[in-house]
């Protein structure tokens, strides 16, 4: 899906780690020869303004102080959640289109947290994925947003345990399922993975014709590669098989990739989190929190 979108590059940097922000909030990374992602995310201070409460269920607006600028979630939960769920949605879908499932998952017992991605077109500032934007920061030592939005997960999965002492599971749909899936890897603390109406980028580092930096960053981004790190935590991969977007048969490779336990859920739509997947998280998830 991304091969050939970067260049061989004619000058080689080092471009395998990199540093952001000052202080205690700082965010640093590195990538090994494998192209495997290291990302080290200190806490952050968040804001929570309370937008609702009624009934036992709290919809509340975040906000995430992160060493490159503010980043906005939308919460709903139950004054006592039995499990928490951080979830990235896809491409140019806000947090507010999200509200009522949140508010759906909080009246199971789930905490619900939806991010606003960076570059979606909400609150949070940013650019739409940039593959070759994020190279070149790369390169240059910088931090590539795709990064910055795993760290996003990452702190909000630390919120969500702080706050509730629950398992947290990384969940998303799309592109959001892509930064899930590493956000579930590199997080020890993350509980498992659900993967909507996503897949990998089929290994495209792995094409001779890059150099050594364009390969290790193609890997680094790519969940095909990352999936498999998140046993003994539980994969579960949703896919349409009417899905326009992202082919059905992505979305199974990427399942076949990761390692057990994992389970692969075909459901009827196009693109993207229904009803329908969502009353078989409801089901699965009642089987182990009652």
């Amino acid at each position: 899906m991304i091969a050939g979108i970067l260049v061989v590059a004619a000058v080689f940097f080092s471009g395998c780690t990199g540093i952001q922000g000052t202080g205690q909030a700082t965010r640093s990374y590195s990538v090994n020869s494998s192209g495997v992602l290291s990302l080290t995310v200190p806490p952050v201070t968040v804001t929570e303004n309370v937008l609702d409460s009624s009934s036992n269920i709290t919809v509340s607006r975040l906000v995430f102080h992160t060493p490159d600028g503010e980043v906005y979630g939308l919460m709903a939960a139950p004054v006592q959640p039995k499990a928490a769920f951080v979830h990235a949605p896809g491409a140019g879908v806000k947090k507010e289109g999200h509200k009522d499932r949140a508010v759906a998952y909080a009246s199971q017992g789930y905490a619900y947290l939806v991010l606003d991605i960076r570059g979606n077109g909400g609150e949070t500032p940013g650019y739409p994925m940039d593959i070759e934007k994020d190279y070149t920061l790369f390169q240059r030592g910088g931090m590539p947003e795709y990064y910055d939005i795993v760290g996003d997960m990452i702190n909000a999965r630390q919120y969500l345990s702080s706050k509730y002492s629950v398992p947290v599971y990384s969940s998303g749909e799309s592109n959001g399922g892509r930064y899930a899936a590493l956000a579930a890897a590199i997080d020890p603390q993350s509980a498992g993975y659900i993967g909507i109406s996503t897949s990998g980028f089929g290994r495209a580092g792995d094409n001779p014709n890059y150099t050594v930096d364009a390969r290790k960053f193609l890997l680094s981004i790519d969940p095909d590669l990352y999936v498999s790190m998140i046993t003994p935590r539980p994969v579960y991969i949703f896919h349409a098989t009417a899905d326009p977007i992202i082919p059905f048969a992505d979305g199974k490779e990427l399942f076949d990739r990761a390692s057990e336990p994992k389970k692969f859920f075909p459901f009827n739509g196009t693109h993207g989190v229904n009803g329908e997947v969502d009353q078989i998280i409801f089901r699965e998830y009642a089987q182990i929190y009652g």
